[in-house]
């Protein structure tokens, strides 16, 4: 070999060098060019708590094999309030309802109006209700898993046409099935009530394959009375899932390929959790063994499962390792990313600490001058208001109010707060601190007048069906299990807060699309999660 060539043949040497180095510190930045797809799973009511316990007592679960190549997140934690609505897009949109507007699935705005107003005469002000009684359902009562339009509040467009509200236009901001659309990607989603047309986004066609399979039928057979039956119904939901893994629409139609982002919830863990007495009422036939009139949640404040709840556990990990094995037998399991947390926790874990007092409003009126004072008057008319511009309570374990005369709010929350022992109460929160986390109430037409946080394990009814509710602020309610898992990732847990908010512009972020493109990112500075490798700080 000559100098002259062996001079060129180092420098060719060094070269090729210099790449290798510059393209593994490439591939470390940029590890989530080989994503293709994204599986979120939400299983509703599951705490941090439960996937630690689960993965150390099945180390050879699903949990556990997509925790031992991903992420965990032990301080993953839902925006407040905590209900489905609110838990779902911040999943999906990257913030909470200060940029969505839905506190609840049944809330209240003062520009809409009752169904029934088909011209949207008189004063604004109605109900705004999103959930299963708005199906529309056959004459034995079960529901055709669609929206009846006839059952919508109505709201004046803006061309001032008076039209009925479906829940995906009462959205005040974009999903990222939207921004994976407008990029040419497939999307699908599958949730618990037709509702759930909520993840179509403002522009209405955000989910290409939406199934939504009503788990309570008003007036016939509710699925939730049974973990059993739950389980049933979450199965119809896991072979769609199965069904677009490969390549399939949910029905098994011929479809455009595996999604670029799609998923679903499971409701059995929920169930499993909430349950006083399973199948309580005899109405799931299948429920006929070890499990009927056993009674669910948890046996101690440690997070001990019930068998109830242990049978709705394991059941949604077989159903995820179907998927896994799904997943394989594509061969995309390496270039999916899947996400397993929750919309919500559920309230109390401790079954000692549950206290059922009745609704709030009926405590008001119960007390000395319930019936007398205005403050206490102003909170029974809006809980007894039916339709119309009257105001709204809706309580579960948290209450928001929505008062008629929003004047009154100053001494309503005076007066909550004077008699805070007898009504459970916690916290009042109004006035400054309520718009501090929140809207002002008086500018924005959604944002309660008042939420009041009760004492911990109580929850404002009266039922006998349920020991365990969601929606409020406890840390059962909001702190839930977060893996995000990919075969390139190592297996470790982290401790510090993070939210689940974080989750859709870590999902755009995987797909090498533009977290930005989410509009609560931009309003609510929502960041990709950290330790995954694709955050800007990580770069």
């Amino acid at each position: 070999m000559t100098k002259r060539n062996f001079v060129l043949v180092l420098c060719i040497s060094l070269f090729t060098c210099s790449l290798g180095f510059a393209s593994g510190d490439g591939e470390k930045r940029d590890s989530d060019k080989h994503i293709r797809h994204v599986l979120l799973i939400s299983v509703d009511g599951l705490h941090a708590l439960d996937v630690a316990k689960y993965v150390s007592t099945h180390p050879h679960s699903a949990l556990a094999e997509l925790a031992s190549h991903g992420t965990t997140y032990s301080d993953a934690n839902t925006p407040q309030n905590s209900d489905s609505f609110p838990g779902l897009l911040a999943l999906v949109t990257g913030g909470s309802p200060l940029t969505s507007g839905l506190f609840y699935d049944v809330s209240y705005d003062r520009n809409i109006f009752d169904p029934t107003n088909t011209t949207c005469a008189g004063t604004a002000g109605n109900m705004m209700v999103f959930d299963e009684s708005i199906d529309k359902y056959n004459p034995q009562n079960v529901s055709l898993n669609v929206i009846d339009p006839a059952k919508l509040p109505r709201h004046r467009d803006q061309n001032g046409n008076c039209e009925a509200l479906w829940p995906h236009s009462a959205l005040r901001t974009n999903t990222i099935f939207e921004v994976v659309r407008q990029s040419g990607g497939h999307t699908a989603w599958e949730d618990k009530h037709p509702a759930y047309d909520l993840v179509n986004g403002p522009s209405g066609t955000g989910v290409e394959d939406l199934y939504t399979p009503e788990v309570t039928n008003v007036g016939g057979l509710d699925n939730t009375h049974s973990v059993v039956c739950t389980v049933g119904n979450d199965q119809l939901k896991v072979q769609g899932i199965i069904n677009e893994i490969h390549g399939l629409r949910h029905d098994g139609k011929t479809g455009p390929g595996t999604p670029e982002v799609f998923g679903m919830n499971f409701q059995g863990v929920s169930v499993g959790q909430k349950l006083a007495v399973d199948n309580f009422d005899g109405s799931c036939a299948a429920d006929n063994g070890s499990l009927n009139g056993q009674p669910g949640g948890y046996k101690d404040g440690s997070g001990t499962p019930s068998t109830v709840l242990a049978y709705a556990l394991d059941q949604t990990d077989a159903a995820l390792a179907s998927m896994i094995q799904a997943l394989k037998d594509q061969k995309i399991y390496d270039s999916t990313v899947f996400i397993v947390t929750s919309k919500h926790g559920q309230s109390p874990i401790n079954p000692v600490k549950t206290n059922k007092p009745g609704h709030l409003a009926d405590l008001v009126a119960s007390l000395p001058d319930g019936q007398t004072n205005p403050a206490a008057i102003a909170v029974t008319t809006a809980s007894a208001c039916g339709t119309g511009p009257c105001g709204f309570v809706n309580d579960d374990d948290v209450a928001l109010i929505w008062l008629a005369d929003q004047t009154m709010g100053q001494r309503v929350r005076d007066y909550l707060n004077v008699n805070v022992l007898p009504l459970f109460i916690d916290e009042v929160m109004g006035g400054d601190e309520l718009t501090l986390r929140f809207g002002n109430p008086l500018k924005d037409s959604r944002t309660p007048d008042i939420i009041v946080r009760p004492n911990y394990g109580t929850i404002y009814t009266g039922s006998t069906a349920k020991n365990a509710e969601h929606g409020g602020f406890s840390y059962s309610d909001t702190n839930v299990g977060l893996i995000v898992s990919n075969t390139s990732l190592p297996a470790r847990t982290l401790k510090s807060p993070v939210t689940t908010a974080q989750v859709a512009p870590t999902i755009l972020r995987f797909l090498g699309l533009d977290p930005q493109a989410l509009g609560s990112v931009r309003v609510e500075k929502t960041t990709v999660l950290p330790g995954l490798g694709i955050g800007e700080s990580e770069k």
